[in-house]
Parts: C-alpha cells; structure tokens; sequence
C-alpha cells in the first residue's frame, strides 16, 4: 500500500514538473495567477516560465552537449591525470580531443590551451600572473574602463601591491581610442589587456589592430574573450594575443570550465595562480573535470560548425527587436556601437523610465539592466558611465541577449511587453509630460523648497 502511495506522488509530481517547464510567457499573460502553472519565485508571482534573453550573463545548454556529457560520465569516470591504467587513458583522451576542439576554434595549438574553471579565473591567474612573474622589471599595466570586474578588480589588487594601472577611457561608442593606446605604453609596462566583446554593450573592439600595436611594443596582450568565441571569428595569430580567457557557459556549453590561451610562440611566462600536481603544464594544478571539459570542447565544435548560421540567425531577430521597438516608442538609444558590435548583445536606454521599475515589471522577461556579477548594485552601469551616458539614461539601461534558441515569437512577445511597461511608465511620468508639450527639461531651473 505504501509503494502505491509513493508512486502515486511520484507521478503526480513528475506531472507538475513537466507542465511548468513547458509553459512559458510566449503565451498569453491573460492567464489567471490563480492557475496551477503560475510560478512564485522570491515572492514574485508570474503566469509562467519567463522568455530567456539573458544570453551574456549564461546561455542554455545545447542538447547535443549534455548528451556528450552524458555519455561520457558513463564511460570516462577514470581521472585523466591517471597514466597506469585503461580508464585514465580514456579519460585523458576525452580532455585532449576537447583540447583540439577549443584550439581549433580560435586558431590555436591545442597545446596552448589551458583548461580552468572559467573566464573570471583565467583573467585572475593572466592579469596577476604575468605581473608577478616579472615584476622585477615590469610595473604597468594597462586596462580599459570597460572590463570585465574581475580583470579591474585584479588591477586594482596589482596597484595595492605597488604596481601602477592605467585605465584607458573609451569614446561614447565604446571603442578605446588607439593613439590613447599608444601613447600609454611605457618601458616597464607588462601586460595590455582589453575585452574582445563587451559583456554590458556587445561593442567588438579593433583586435587586430590593437595586437599590432603591442606587437610593435612587444608588450604581452591579453583578452578576455567569454563573450567572443563563438560568436564572431575569432584568431589568435590575427589578434596576436598572448593571453586569452574563455568560458564554456557563454557558448551553450556547461558551467564551471574555460580555458587560456597562452602562446608558446614567442613564449611569455606567467607566475600560476595555484599550487599543487601541476597539472596543465604546471599553469593550473588540479583534477579536470571530465565531463565539462568534454562538454566545452562539443560546444566549441558545434560553434565552429553553425557560427555563420547563428550569426545571421541572431542578426535579422536584433533587427526585429530593434525595429519593432522603434516604431512604437520614441527617446529610445543603443548604447554602444552599431557598427563595432555582437548582434546577439543589444543594450537600449528608454528616456523618462527608471530601469529598475521597467525590471520589475517585465516580469514575464528573463533580461538585465547590465552584468550578472554586478547587478546586486543600485549603482548605473560603470560601462555606461565610462561611454559618458548621463546617469538619468543609464539608469534606464535594459540588455536584450539573443541566442541560437531564440524564436521570432519570443522576440515579437518581448516587444509587445516591453513597449506596454514602458508605455504604462512613461505615463507616470511628469518628465514626460512636459517633454510632449514640448518643454526643454534641461534647461528648467529648479528650486529646492
């Protein structure tokens, strides 16, 4: 009696799981709250599964990536570091044909990647790594405005050590200007490092020229590349990059694994940012994991494979996004480039609309007001700042991450609901109210009571 009970739960549960997970907000948010596929969540009740365009804080995993994972957790449960035995061997050879599959993606040697646990540690172990090593003689590096946290956050632990920093501003486009680049080159500067795209605005900034100027310096170049493999083409020898950080979940592969480049050719040394079996050259001790490095070498592939079909795939639904937004409001900015940029990654100001009030209320879309690692600030975006947006229209910032899952639909609902809020907002607004008739904000001279 009692295993019927229990299979009876079982089942009723496995049901519920089941139709929350194919509901979605693409339907229509008539639906009561009352319905048993509305969700609560941190208190917040929606109708059901929200759209997800977030895809530069993570991207679904591509099915044909857990199934590699799958299998392998299988068959290569051996530690690949093992050398004496059957299931080590195969264990190693699942992480060296994941090896080939990330080189072969940037163009590299797969004896010049090096697996981690993600972009943030690769940054890490680069930015002080280097500087460590030959601190002696080198004491400068430079950085832009716009990093990633972890790379400003790693400079400004090198300057409480005693090194000096350089953060280059950029032009209201995001692009750091080049002559800027050149001139704050120095005798002891030993590490350049700048984003390839931008995680906040998408801008692609100019690589190949960038690695010809510290090529000619012959100053190490690093970049962190999370959001740029996979996405556009992506080669080392062009860039002429030392260093390089990559990240499996920013390109439908699992969470916590990445990787580095690091150029043999001219060899550049870097201090290893832990301690231990040394394993990967001696750069990062430590067991693999298997089974992500597996799944981020399919990822890999699968991206060098369908890169070209993605990127017009995602390019006409940004173009959509974008139109159809336009059309039905006004005071709406890109914030970046539209030239220089990801297509995937599509950062809009909407005037007279508190970016956090917008949030809340596109509730039944999965979007962010900036970087995942910084979003527990109130604070407007720094990248924003940095392209000297004012602080009203940072506020108002919303990012839009298309990915290779995202449907016309999806993006035809976000539109929808995305024009209602701020709609609904901007009707709220006094500010608003006076710019229709026709009032210069600007220039209103206000007076405290």
């Amino acid at each position: 009696m009692a295993s019927k009970i229990i299979s009876s739960l079982i089942r009723r549960s496995q049901h519920g799981a089941v139709s929350r997970r194919l509901s979605t907000a693409a339907a229509k948010a008539t639906e009561s709250y009352a319905d048993e596929s509305s969700i609560v969540m941190k208190g917040v009740r929606i109708s059901g599964r929200p759209l997800y365009l977030d895809m530069q804080s993570t991207t679904p995993l591509d099915p044909r990536v857990f199934d590699a994972m799958n299998a392998s957790s299988i068959h290569d449960y051996g530690n690949p570091h093992s050398r004496t035995h059957l299931y080590g061997w195969e264990a190693e050879n699942a992480v060296e044909t994941a090896r080939i599959q990330v080189a072969n993606l940037i163009g590299a040697s797969p004896k010049e990647i090096v697996f981690v646990s993600g972009a943030t540690e690769a940054n890490n172990t680069v930015v002080k790594g280097v500087m460590h090593f030959y601190k002696d003689k080198k004491r400068h590096v430079i950085t832009t405005q716009t990093e990633h946290k972890c790379v400003l956050d790693s400079c400004r632990h090198l300057q409480q050590e005693g090194f000096d920093v350089t953060y280059l501003p950029v032009k209201t486009d995001g692009l750091i200007d080049l002559v800027m680049l050149r001139d704050a080159i120095r005798p002891d500067t030993g590490l350049v490092s700048v984003m390839a795209v931008n995680n906040e605005i998408g801008v692609v900034q100019p690589m190949e020229e960038i690695g010809g100027i510290c090529k000619e310096f012959k100053v190490p170049f690093h970049s962190d590349a999370a959001q740029a493999i996979g996405k556009i083409e992506v080669d080392v020898e062009k860039w002429n990059v030392s260093f390089m950080s990559m990240s499996g979940h920013k390109v439908y592969g699992p969470k916590g694994v990445g990787a580095m480049y690091v150029r043999r050719r001219p060899r550049v040394r870097l201090e290893p940012l832990m301690n231990g079996g040394g394993q990967e050259r001696g750069l990062r001790s430590g067991t693999l994991a298997t089974q992500q490095v597996v799944g981020f070498g399919v990822a890999c592939e699968l991206a060098r494979k369908e890169m070209e079909y993605d990127e017009k795939w995602v390019k006409r639904l940004q173009e959509r996004l974008l139109s159809g937004v336009r059309e039905r409001l006004d005071g709406v900015v890109v914030n970046g480039s539209m030239e220089s940029r990801y297509a995937g990654n599509l950062n809009l100001s909407f005037a007279y609309v508190e970016g956090e009030s917008l949030l809340m209320g596109l509730k039944e879309v999965a979007v962010s007001s900036g970087s995942a690692c910084t979003s527990a600030s109130l604070e407007p975006s720094y990248v924003l700042r940095a392209l000297g947006v004012d602080e009203d229209m940072a506020h108002t910032s919303i990012r839009f991450g298309i990915g290779r899952f995202t449907t016309e639909e999806e993006i035809d609902r976000a539109v929808e609901l995305t024009v209602k809020q701020v709609e609904k907002l901007r009707e709220m607004s006094p500010l608003y109210e006076m710019v229709k008739e026709g009032i210069d904000i600007k220039n209103i001279q206000w007076s405290q009571h």
